[in-house]
C-alpha cells in the first residue's frame, strides 16, 4: 500500500470539510487555502470525490461543496481505495485489486503479505473522517 498526494489531499479536504459541517457549502478556494492544496488539484479531487458520493456541491454566488453523508460513514479505506487503489503490498495480496505476480510462487511469503493486508484494512476501514474531527 501506498498513499500518494491524492489521498492524503482527498482526506484533508474531506476533514476540513467535516469540521465545517455546520455551514451550507465550502468554496474549494477556501479548502484550497486552509489546507495547502493547490485549486487545480482540489478542483480534480472534487469531482472524483463527488463522482463517488462522498461530496455534494451547488453551484453559484453562495456554492461550494459540503459532505455528501456524515463523517462517520466515511472510512479512511474507502476514501484511499477510490485515490489509489489496493491497500494490499502487492496485487497478488489484494482482495479487491487481484492481479498475478511472481510472489504467489512462495506461499509463506505471500502469507505475510496478506496478514499486512489484513492489518491495515482492519485499521483503515474501523476508521472513519468522525474519528479525526
Amino acid at each position: 500500500m501506498r498513499v500518494t498526494t491524492r489521498s492524503e489531499y482527498a482526506l484533508l479536504a474531506l476533514l476540513y470539510l467535516a469540521r465545517h459541517a455546520g455551514e451550507e457549502f465550502v468554496p474549494l478556494s477556501r479548502v484550497a487555502q486552509a489546507q495547502a492544496i493547490p485549486l487545480k488539484y482540489l478542483e480534480q479531487l472534487a469531482l472524483v470525490l463527488q463522482r463517488a458520493g462522498y461530496l455534494a456541491s451547488r453551484k453559484g454566488q453562495h456554492g461550494g461543496y459540503r459532505l455528501a453523508k456524515p463523517a462517520r460513514e466515511i472510512a479512511l479505506a474507502e476514501v484511499i481505495r477510490l485515490l489509489d487503489g489496493a491497500l494490499a503490498p502487492t496485487g497478488s495480496a489484494s482482495k479487491y485489486f487481484y492481479r498475478p505476480t511472481p510472489i504467489e510462487r512462495e506461499a509463506k511469503l505471500l502469507g505475510l503479505l496478506k496478514e499486512i493486508r489484513d492489518f491495515v484494512s482492519r485499521k483503515l476501514e474501523s476508521r472513519t473522517l468522525a474519528d479525526y474531527l
